[in-house]
């Protein structure tokens, strides 16, 4: 019987020690408390649209604007961006309006992804790939993959 018991608890060690890896991995938790800032320059360029950040899963602030280039390429800039940091965060631009919920939404229909997010905090610049239909894409979300969940969102005006 103790050899039994022995087992049983060899096996429950292990299957521990595995949920907390996998739990670690999923939630990087050590993440809340990181900061990752970037600042790079503004490209310049004719301002199209602009739109401010509201929170949902997470406290988000900052501003947004789309510019075309002198030579038609558009590019997302992020300016004065506060968020936490976190597993999988990619930039969108959705089709699907923002919502003062969690923003669960934004990857219901059609959306565009910009990229891994460079930094929690700080202005930043996302190139918008060609042929990008602008008018269709309102919306810019900060997205977690991993999660399914907006940080924040901002509506292109």
């Amino acid at each position: 019987m103790e050899t039994r018991k022995r087992t049983l608890l060899w096996t429950a060690t292990g299957v521990v020690v595995v949920a907390s890896a996998v739990a670690l991995w999923a939630f990087q938790p050590w993440r809340l408390f990181t900061t990752v800032r970037v600042d790079e320059a503004s490209t310049g360029g004719q301002r199209l649209t602009a739109g401010t950040f509201v929170s949902h899963e997470h406290e988000t602030s900052g501003t947004v604007e789309v510019r075309r280039s002198p030579d038609g390429s558009a590019t997302l800039r992020i300016t004065d961006l506060r968020t936490s940091d976190g597993p999988a965060l990619r930039v969108y631009l959705s089709d699907q309006p923002v919502r003062p919920d969690t923003g669960g939404n934004l990857d219901d229909g059609r959306f565009v992804d910009l990229g891994e997010l460079k930094g929690n905090e700080g202005n930043q610049n996302y190139a918008v790939p060609p042929r990008t239909d602008l008018g269709d894409l309102s919306t810019v979300s900060i997205w977690c993959e991993r999660f399914s969940v907006s940080f924040g969102a901002a509506a292109l005006r």
